[in-house]
């Protein structure tokens, strides 16, 4: 069973009461922190509307934001790359548009999402123009990231701004979201995020620092905990109630976003966002006015999870029929050119899982693959220099990127077939 640990200066533990795991108090004054934000490859800061947005007066908190891009253009300076999932559109545009009902309609939260949002992205770009830094606005919506075919457009996009240097601002869709599509919370949309950006590290930034075993709120003997091996019924059981105000979720939605980050190999931390320089805080040792906070173990690579994920979890739709030649690259490690492909077999739409076979037909790996069948036997053959004049656009170099494929072992081509 996975199990919980909850580190003390001396890495002392004791039981839990009914947890049946292992837990102890953690005072966050000695001992150094068992992860670090600044060792992470690409990051994911998930913020709530509750600490970007003044309640009182609904605007956005802007000295709190300009320590929190102080925070994000020091990350880049280290060579991490930084992504934000924000919340706060709604909250935004409620105030400037005068709805000040405490349940809104629908179609009221999709109008001051339309309104917000330019307000929202209007506040990040100020922020972190002061650092020569580019934000780029993202609005996704659930089937963004289920559905293959639009999960591969949004991660490219998402990987191309990254590489020109942008800071992407990730928010939901609000404006064409209904209750019955909606993510539901911003932890789990910053954990999808996360998934598909294959990021290594979540922050969820919190109005609390970290999971308790109880409500600290209601009860004062909880204990707060400070690493996670994985989610567990014992550790579902301690989540409290969704928080109150503008925030909509709570450490249930947080212990669901745990499960999906973990899944992608994407370690998680929730810390309490409500100080300056919050994500500086999660490093800083207690002398230089750190704060407590929990890690959530990841138990692979990002691209370790999901390239498990090509080789399990997808039916195939098709086969492409390589040679010898693009067997060598792909035994290098290196991704899959139209070049070295002879043959297409099936009907397949772009995003779909294909199986790649050697000229004996033996198959030789599994991959998404970047073109649709139709177009894919246009470029067969060709290089990728070719690709736009055959096509009448230019799409990707690659028909398979090294990233979505995953060789076999010499699997016999009749075990996948086409459906």
């Amino acid at each position: 069973m996975d199990t919980l640990t909850a580190k003390t200066g001396t890495q002392a533990a004791a039981k839990g009461p009914g947890n049946g795991a292992r837990g102890g108090a953690d005072s966050g004054a000695e001992g150094s922190a068992p992860h670090r934000i600044d060792e992470s490859r690409r990051l994911v800061i998930k913020i709530g509307s509750a600490l970007l947005v003044d309640e009182e007066t609904g605007s956005v908190r802007r000295a709190w934001l300009d320590a929190l891009a102080d925070d994000i253009a020091e990350l880049r300076r280290a060579g991490v790359e930084v992504l934000v999932v924000s919340s706060g559109a709604i909250a935004l545009g409620r105030r400037h548009l005068g709805i000040d009902q405490v349940r809104p309609k629908l179609e009221e939260k999709q109008a001051a999402a339309a309104t917000g949002q330019i307000l929202l992205a209007h506040a990040y770009q100020e922020a972190l123009a002061r650092h020569h830094l580019t934000v780029a606005q993202i609005l996704l919506s659930p089937d963004d990231t289920e559905q293959r075919r639009r999960h591969l457009n949004a991660r490219a996009t998402i990987n191309t701004l990254l590489a020109l240097g942008a800071v992407p601002v990730i928010n939901e869709n609000d404006t064409v979201a209904t209750a019955e599509i909606r993510f539901g919370d911003n932890d789990r949309l910053g954990a999808r995020v996360a998934q598909m950006a294959s990021a290594d590290t979540l922050v969820l930034l919190s109005d609390i620092d970290g999971l308790y075993t109880a409500d600290p709120r209601r009860n004062p003997d909880a204990r707060h905990i400070s690493d996670v091996e994985g989610v567990t019924a014992e550790i579902e059981a301690m989540a409290g109630a969704a928080g109150s105000g503008y925030a909509s979720g709570g450490m249930v939605t947080k212990l669901a976003a745990a499960k999906i980050a973990g899944a992608a190999g994407c370690r998680m931390v929730i810390a309490n966002g409500r100080e300056t320089h919050p994500i500086r805080r999660i490093d800083a040792g207690p002398d230089q006015g750190g704060g407590r906070c929990t890690w959530f173990h990841a138990g692979a690579s990002p691209l370790t999870a999901r390239k498990r994920w090509i080789a399990s979890s997808l039916a195939p739709r098709g086969q492409l029929i390589v040679d010898a030649g693009a067997i060598r690259a792909l035994n290098a490690g290196k991704s899959l050119l139209p070049a070295g492909v002879s043959e297409v077999v099936g009907t397949f739409e772009r995003g779909d899982l294909v199986t790649l076979h050697g000229p004996d037909r033996v198959i030789r790996g599994r991959g998404l693959v970047a073109y649709a069948s139709d177009d894919a036997r246009l470029i067969a053959g060709l290089k990728s220099r070719e690709i736009e004049t055959a096509l009448g656009y230019r799409g990707r170099d690659e028909i398979v990127h090294r990233d979505d494929l995953v060789l076999a072992d010499g699997r016999a081509a009749e075990e996948d077939t086409p459906r």
